[in-house]
């Protein structure tokens, strides 16, 4: 079978890594956000309950329930969803469900009856964020009306959620009002009567900066494949690499331009080569002009404006073999760009890099590999997390599913490789 033209590796030993670093940072309460295909991470559900994850946190019930469907049997709670999304399936997979706005809370009360199941509910509040949660004006009603139903058996209100608006920064005063309404909304919902057990409100860059201690989960999505929001430690690793594949390469001479509009002209002969990826397979064309890659372990500029399906290197007075490697990104151990400097190139954040890049799985396959660099002082650490948890399958046939919901079929490569 020929090599796909492009590969976006996955080292799932990073990612064991970062969630083990959680783990340890968090005293075991770790909640693994495994959204938007896990970052763009594919398949890596048991890998992160294996290395210290007690739980899964997504957006959609579809999400959800492809974790399901893969065999995954660790909790799982859904926080996005619209009044007409499918809770009656829901509740019978066993899934936790975030509550914003009566709407909601009525919808599910209806699906928990018709399924003769009660729901678990986490009520969501808005501590400044502006967009999703319960505002704190109406959280007191929402309370008492959930204890009415909870009183009636339809439900449970297991937890009391809320995200910080500004935790990235650990000076900002938003980060004292965000949780001082975390807390009043704590106080309000056992004063009418809740007796919630899952308090959470610190994501990734909450947990790394401190801004949110002593509560009983810790949401983390963007620190286990290796991004720091926060900016405030050195110690996550990336867990992707983007290679590509040489199509051409030529020599030109001065004056020539390259691509639409020629934003770009060669000022002395040169050497180009030709990419088979383009601002259709992630690669964000806000990086025109900026962005780099790894040629024959030497750093080479990406010029003239990227197109949909393709990117121009010029690879100065090297002219490139047709079916050469070049490193888009990686963890920059040897030298290439990291998703970082993409995101800087972009003008945007790391999220949507790794999000966006490989959604033509057909020319981008996941491939998991275990790289060599493993930090030693967590070594013993994660080989103590390798025991799987009960209900969920090993991470060998993980492997062979999708978390992808099947609304949405991305078939991908998993074949495990040594890098």
């Amino acid at each position: 079978m020929p090599s796909p033209a492009s590969e976006l590796v996955v080292h799932e030993d990073a990612l064991r890594e970062n969630t083990a670093r959680f783990h340890a940072l968090t005293g075991g309460r770790l909640m693994a956000v495994l959204k938007a295909d896990a970052f763009g991470h594919g398949d890596v559900a048991s890998a992160v309950l294996e290395a210290g994850a007690g739980s899964i946190g997504v957006t959609s019930i579809d999400e959800a329930l492809a974790l399901r469907q893969a065999g995954i049997g660790a909790p799982i709670l859904s926080w996005l969803n619209t009044p007409d999304a499918d809770f009656e399936t829901a509740l019978r997979a066993r899934i936790d469900l975030a509550v914003p706005n009566l709407e909601l809370l009525y919808a599910i009360a209806g699906a928990a009856r018709a399924t003769g199941t009660a729901a678990r509910m986490h009520l969501h509040v808005d501590v400044g964020t502006g967009r999703d949660g319960c505002l704190p004006r109406d959280w007191a009603t929402l309370c008492a009306l959930a204890r009415e139903l909870e009183a009636a058996g339809a439900l449970r209100v297991v937890g009391v959620m809320g995200h910080m608006s500004c935790a990235e920064d650990p000076e900002s005063g938003q980060n004292v009002r965000d949780r001082l309404v975390f807390e009043n909304a704590i106080r309000t919902a056992r004063r009418r009567g809740l007796r919630p057990h899952l308090l959470h409100l610190a994501a990734t860059a909450a947990t790394l900066t401190g801004t949110a201690p002593g509560y009983d989960l810790h949401r983390i999505g963007a620190g286990i494949f290796g991004i720091d929001p926060s900016r405030t430690t050195d110690d996550l690793r990336p867990a992707l690499s983007l290679t590509s594949t040489v199509v051409s390469s030529r020599e030109v001479p001065a004056g020539t331009g390259v691509g639409y509009g020629h934003d770009f002209v060669t000022p002395a002969r040169t050497c180009l080569a030709l990419l088979p990826l383009g601002y259709a397979d992630g690669l964000p064309r806000a990086a025109s002009g900026r962005a780099e890659v790894l040629v024959r372990g030497e750093r080479r500029p990406l010029v003239g404006r990227f197109s949909m399906d393709m990117v121009v290197v010029d690879t100065g007075d090297r002219l490139l073999r047709p079916g050469e490697r070049v490193t888009i990104f990686g963890p920059g151990r040897d030298g290439e760009p990291t998703v970082a400097e993409w995101a800087a190139w972009s003008h945007t954040i790391e999220h949507e890099i790794v999000t966006a890049v490989g959604s033509r799985a057909s020319r981008i396959p996941h491939t998991f590999a275990t790289s060599t660099t493993r930090s030693p002082e967590l070594s013993g650490d994660i080989a103590c997390l390798s025991t799987p948890l009960v209900g969920s399958p090993s991470s060998a046939a993980a492997r062979t599913t999708s978390t992808r919901s099947p609304s949405r079929p991305r078939p991908v490569s998993r074949e495990l490789s040594a890098r």
